[in-house]
């Protein structure tokens, strides 16, 4: 049994709680934008002009010649000859949202069935919509994140930046010694091999227990499927964390909260750290 995979169980009562986004105080620093970017949408002409105007030397970035390659901030100083060029960065930013799915809740703005929808309880947008990064099945509650934005999205769901997820699950009896191996090294399933990268004992009471599991995959129903896959029956799964943010524990089920300015900025600069194009 790999010794970086099991834990000794946690005295804690699930769910987990934690800040909604998890970030090391440096990770605050402001996300920047490719200065050819912004200075064409300003309207001031065509990202390849824009790239002729810089290589001139005639743009400065807080009083230096602007070459090639230079991203900006808020803080940032940009001026073409004397013309000083104002950038509004809090339009810019995406809207971030995060919801508390109860089970009975699909994912999906249409059901031929008539079944509730998350996003009859989301606030309504008028010029653009919102986009959910990830899904959650019918019957699995916790943690959805919506964004206004579909880059972000497809970054934070696509299979190469492996972007942990992290669920509690009860399960009607405890686990052997054989199935944490199983599933923690690796278990067939009917589209390949799935394992968690971690498994945690949390107790329980009676036939009920409580894990921990990380895996860095979304594929359909996987954490059921692998401990149906082991023998085990899941009794409740919620999504605790998606990647840097957590479930907020004021947020009850049914409820969402919008990130603020600070908060938004705070994720992307997290973000970008990792991809560097969420701030081109």
């Amino acid at each position: 049994m790999p010794a970086n995979k099991i834990h000794k169980p946690f005295r804690k009562k699930m769910p987990l709680r934690a800040p909604a986004v998890v970030a090391p105080d440096n990770a605050a620093a402001e996300i920047t934008h490719k200065l050819q970017k912004l200075l064409a949408q300003k309207g001031l002409g065509s990202r390849r002009e824009m790239e002729a105007l810089i290589a001139s030397g005639r743009v400065s970035i807080n009083g230096r010649t602007a070459v090639l390659g230079d991203r900006i901030g808020a803080q940032d100083r940009v001026q073409i000859g004397k013309r000083v060029i104002r950038f509004d960065f809090a339009d810019r930013l995406p809207r971030i949202l995060l919801y508390h799915k109860p089970e009975g809740e699909i994912v999906s703005r249409n059901d031929p069935e008539g079944r509730p929808t998350v996003f009859d309880k989301l606030p309504h947008l008028r010029s653009s919509k919102w986009i959910a990064i990830g899904r959650l099945d019918f019957n699995t509650s916790g943690l959805l994140i919506f964004t206004t934005d579909g880059a972000l999205a497809n970054r934070l769901m696509h299979p190469r930046f492996e972007v942990e997820r992290e669920y509690a699950v009860r399960t009607i009896g405890k686990l052997t010694a054989a199935q944490i191996t199983q599933l923690t090294t690796g278990i067939q399933l009917e589209d390949g091999v799935a394992s968690f990268d971690l498994l945690i004992e949390e107790g329980g009471e009676g036939v009920n227990q409580w894990y921990r599991v990380i895996l860095k995959e979304g594929k359909n129903r996987e954490v059921r499927r692998m401990f149906e896959a082991s023998g085990m029956t899941v009794s409740r799964l919620m999504r605790v964390r998606f990647g840097p943010i957590n479930l907020p524990p004021r947020v009850r089920r049914g409820q969402w909260l919008e990130l603020n300015e600070k908060e938004i900025r705070r994720l992307l600069a997290l973000l970008a750290k990792y991809d560097p194009q969420l701030g081109s």
